[in-house]
């Protein structure tokens, strides 16, 4: 897909220049801003955003600024976040991490939004791409292992056949409609606030199945806790093999993938975009970072801000076409 295509482009094009010496140190070495600064996620603590957060902070923190800071401002699907950060002064001490979701899917399906996700922001770099992976907890019998054999469950036990997904109108809630579309199956979404109350209830057998992102399941899948139903790679997962994806098995439309990023309130100074910018593309680089990064299902990816601007307006007309066929409308 187009998104896939960029993101693979945009972390050769980092790695050659890299091998080159091109990036450039300067960003980095400029004077860190005064005061503390915070990174607002929008999700729950937990969930694969701090997998991402946390190390980040410990790289930015005495660069950036004196002191980084995580913060958890989760509800309405990442919403609250985006919303707080809106209202923030633009002195580059708050940062809001937030999926593509709320910046690229939900202009197309919610009516209102008090934000406006290309004039209220200022783009500062993908960092991390992530698949979904189609997941079976303790609540879905043993012997449902495909996601032909969840689809026959499922029309057996209609009133039994519900899939969590972290947000409703995220990008995995998507993947459940596509799915459902697909099947011609009626079965019930449960937004949750979160990847993390989400792991809660499925591996608790409250609910059976849920889209996840990959690395929030992907211990429990090894540990034989959880069970892959399929992936959402057009591929098969570098960290599933042997998971068949949802192309495989009969659904071609189902090759999601989704990233995580950085912003900035309009008007913050584009020195500053540019250092943070830069202080990150360092960060992606350090080996233990990109360790931890995949032993969570996650791949990192930079670009620079113009690169990833342009990034979000496809982003926004892909979903576009995908919104329209499911004809899905957010509640407020």
């Amino acid at each position: 897909m187009t998104q896939r295509r960029d993101l693979i482009k945009a972390g050769a094009a980092l790695s050659a220049l890299s091998a080159l010496g091109l990036l450039g140190a300067a960003g980095p070495a400029r004077a860190q801003l005064a005061g503390n600064a915070f990174l607002y996620s929008g999700f729950p603590a937990g969930g694969m955003g701090d997998y991402v957060a946390r190390p980040l902070v410990e790289k930015l923190r005495g660069k950036y600024a004196a002191n980084v800071l995580v913060e958890a401002k989760p509800g309405a699907g990442g919403r609250i976040a985006v919303e707080f950060v809106k209202r923030a002064a633009p002195d580059g001490l708050t940062v809001l991490q937030i999926p593509s979701s709320p910046m690229v899917l939900y202009p197309l399906i919610y009516k209102k939004l008090n934000y406006d996700p290309f004039a209220d922001f200022v783009p500062v770099t993908t960092m991390v791409s992530y698949a979904f992976c189609f997941t079976a907890g303790p609540g879905l019998p043993a012997e449902v292992k495909t996601v032909a054999d969840y689809i026959k469950w499922a029309k057996a036990n209609p009133k039994l056949a519900n899939y969590g997904v972290p947000a409703a109108g995220s990008a995995l809630h998507f993947a459940g409609m596509m799915l459902q579309k697909a099947s011609g199956i009626e079965f019930n979404s449960v937004a949750y606030r979160g990847g993390a109350p989400l792991l809660q209830d499925l591996m608790g057998g409250q609910i059976p199945v849920s889209f996840n992102v990959l690395g929030e399941v992907l211990p429990h899948i090894k540990s034989g806790k959880l069970r892959a139903l399929a992936v959402t790679t057009a591929q098969r997962s570098v960290f599933l093999p042997e998971v068949p994806t949802m192309v495989e098995q009969g659904y071609k439309d189902i090759a999601l993938m989704e990233y995580l990023s950085l912003f900035l309130p309009k008007g913050t100074p584009p020195e500053t975009v540019r250092r943070l910018n830069a202080l990150v593309r360092e960060a992606l680089q350090s080996p233990e970072f990109v360790d931890s990064l995949a032993k969570n299902g996650l791949q990192p990816v930079h670009q620079s801000p113009e690169d990833f601007a342009k990034l979000l307006r496809q982003d926004n007309e892909r979903w576009g076409a995908i919104a329209k066929a499911t004809g899905f409308t957010a509640e407020d």
